[in-house]
């Protein structure tokens, strides 16, 4: 089930976040029974197999990153950078179930996990007990490239999520002599107000994503997520 995309990565919390890093290991290291996708095609592009999880209440009836109201009964799903209706086929590799969905919301914000379902979708592949699954994805449009040929879109990449906001402008503070522009920009959560710290404005996803190993490899956060935009 989906957690709340709060993370801290001020260098002060960097214990906190490897213990939690070192938590989700066992889960990410999981040798799950493989199965054959239809017409033997297998995916292995950079970010096409990870963890799915999935969110219900208390996120109906909410509006989510594109704006559209959020319908738990529906078959969507949130995906931190393929553009919004994009369809993609969930593919469980532990059960062999299969789930299309429309991409309209932004997340999952936690480390390993590639796509948020809705209830509906993740009950049709019978992970709502488990709470989440090693799957593949597929994408099913067309015209949608994923990776670095992909269409250009606006990224950032979201390094923190605060309920306080003197936190939110503390990280700022921190970041902002180094990398920039950044934003801090209010996301109206079901457990309150967060103030997200959003660094950058780019144009593609691999000129993102190497921004994000710059912030990490400046010892300035210890968490980052691609985030598009758009």
């Amino acid at each position: 089930m989906r957690s709340s995309p709060e993370c801290h990565p001020i260098r002060l919390k960097l214990l906190i976040v490897l213990g939690a890093a070192l938590a989700l290991t066992g889960c990410l290291h999981r040798h799950p029974r493989r199965v054959s996708l239809p017409g033997g095609a297998p995916i292995t592009r950079d970010g096409m197999e990870g963890l799915a999880s999935w969110y219900g209440h208390p996120y109906h009836g909410r509006p989510t990153a594109s704006g559209e109201i959020y319908n738990m009964y529906a078959m969507t799903a949130a995906h931190r950078t393929l553009p919004f209706g994009t369809m993609v086929r969930v593919h469980d590799l532990d059960n062999g179930k299969s789930v299309d969905v429309r991409i309209n919301d932004r997340g999952p914000f936690i480390p390993g996990r590639i796509i948020d379902l809705s209830y509906a979708a993740a009950e049709e592949i019978n992970m709502v007990g488990p709470g989440s699954a090693h799957v593949q994805l597929e994408i099913l449009n067309p015209d949608v490239v994923y990776g670095p040929n992909a269409v250009p879109g606006i990224y950032a990449v979201q390094v923190g999520a605060f309920a306080d906001p003197n936190n939110a402008q503390r990280l700022k503070a921190l970041i902002e002599p180094h990398f920039g522009p950044i934003i801090i920009q209010t996301y109206d959560g079901p457990s309150g107000l967060l103030y997200r710290v959003r660094v950058g404005r780019l144009n593609n996803e691999a000129t993102a994503n190497e921004l994000a190993n710059d912030l990490k490899q400046a010892g300035l956060v210890t968490e980052t997520y691609v985030v598009r935009i758009n």
